[in-house]
């Protein structure tokens, strides 16, 4: 049994990583949540290279709310798009799908990505 909060989320990372893996043409897309943004990758774990980031310091309003979540999904979608990728494999990370990593990926699918 997890001890806190991070040690579960870590336990619930791995055993995800263990099933997904991006690749160059279909890269995942890993989100990370800090108390006062978002981040989000696009990654090709065949070769370790990161094709594309996002996220909301980048941004003009930097909060870290679902609003905002909503509106980097479609800036890292916008960018994935102009590489010429269309679908992703999803990697929450560990965190639940709810709130801030939900809105990220509808507001991804929104603007073109299909996972």
């Amino acid at each position: 049994m997890s001890t806190n909060k991070l040690s579960r989320r870590l336990r619930i990372k791995k055993g995800i990583r263990n099933k997904i893996s991006g690749t160059a043409e279909r890269p995942r897309l890993s989100v990370f949540r800090s108390n006062k943004a978002i981040y989000v990758q696009l990654i090709d774990d065949s070769t370790g290279v990161t094709l594309a980031a996002a996220s909301s310091v980048k941004l003009d309003d930097a909060k870290a709310n679902t609003e905002t979540a909503g509106r980097v999904g479609k800036v890292i979608a916008g960018l994935a798009l102009e590489k010429g990728i269309s679908q992703v494999v999803f990697d929450r990370n560990g965190y639940l799908y709810h709130g801030k990593v939900k809105s990220l990926a509808e507001g991804a699918r929104e603007a073109g990505l299909k996972f």
